[in-house]
């Protein structure tokens, strides 16, 4: 009989990685993508925590069950990571933690709470005293444009606005189309965190009313620490396939930053910001998709 499962907590895992065309399956116990020639990639699929399937990705039922036991989030994206289109949640959102983060965003003083919190970690500075959701919405807006104008400047790089089509991906210029690509990795990781953590993506406390909403709110705080910096400096090297150059670039400064093992504990810091009181499971919860019984677990662990 096999031991129990020790899954790798997902604080602890690489944060992403990218398939595209291939066939993800369980070979010889195995879990790897096959290219068309038939050359088989090993993934160590246990050690990560999100794997982004691009355009002609093909995954067997084994390749599912295998990801699902061990914890990998699964997600469908567009070329470059562009487009969310599904995700495969093991073991499914928690019950508890759903209806702590609806409380919150349904109660108009917790949720301004968390908003000022957001502001807070985003800018390293309280915002300004009374204000609504929707003037820091206004004043988060204004910062942000400047920011982008500074870090354009830093890195010698001609800047308009931030200006892009979702319909038409090549037509925005090189320094937007490399925000987008930057952007989308960003949202990717984040919201393999907060899928991890048992919350949900849709409910948002500044976003409102996207499938993305909470996602946008997280990955917001850490956009112009990580992502932004690296899409200015790929657009400045004026490269062929900047989609291409940026993902890679995103995907090393998520591993030499951690950026994953930051994300969850800053989801909780965001939400106790509210002041609710955090709901305790009922007894008849179901219990996590993966076992636990050594206490693995932690805030960045599924369960």
């Amino acid at each position: 009989m096999l031991p129990p499962l020790k899954p790798i907590p997902v604080k602890d895992r690489v944060s992403v990685v990218f398939v595209e065309k291939g066939q993800l399956d369980v070979l010889d116990g195995a879990f790897v993508v096959v290219d068309k020639h038939g050359v088989r990639t090993h993934i160590p699929v246990g050690g990560v925590a999100c794997l982004m399937l691009e355009i002609g990705t093909r995954v067997s039922h084994a390749a599912v069950v295998l990801a699902a036991r061990v914890g990998c989030l699964l997600v469908w994206v567009g070329e470059g990571g562009v487009r969310l289109y599904s995700a495969g949640q093991p073991g499914g959102a928690r019950a508890d933690r759903l209806l702590y983060q609806a409380s919150l965003a349904l109660d108009d003083a917790a949720r301004l709470k968390a908003v000022r919190k957001m502001y807070a970690l985003r800018f390293k500075e309280e915002p300004p005293a009374r204000r609504s959701v929707e003037q820091l919405r206004g004043i988060e807006g204004a910062r942000v444009r400047k920011m982008y104008e500074l870090i354009a400047r830093q890195h010698r790089v001609e800047w308009k606005w931030r200006n892009y089509d979702h319909t038409e991906w090549g037509s925005g210029d090189v320094p937007n189309r490399c925000l987008s690509a930057a952007t989308a990795c960003l949202y990717g990781v984040t919201e393999a965190a907060i899928l991890a953590a048992g919350y949900a993506p849709a409910v948002g406390f500044i976003h409102t009313g996207k499938p993305q909403s909470f996602v946008y709110d997280i990955a917001d705080i850490f956009k112009f620490e990580t992502v932004v910096p690296v899409a200015f400096r790929i657009a400045a090297t004026q490269p062929q396939a900047p989609e291409r150059a940026v993902r890679i670039a995103c995907r090393d400064a998520f591993r030499q930053t951690k950026l994953l093992a930051r994300i969850i504990p800053t989801i909780e810091q965001v939400l106790a910001a509210g002041d609710l009181p955090v709901p305790k499971p009922p007894e008849e919860s179901v219990a996590p998709a993966i076992p636990n019984k050594e206490q693995l677990g932690d805030a960045g662990h599924r369960g």
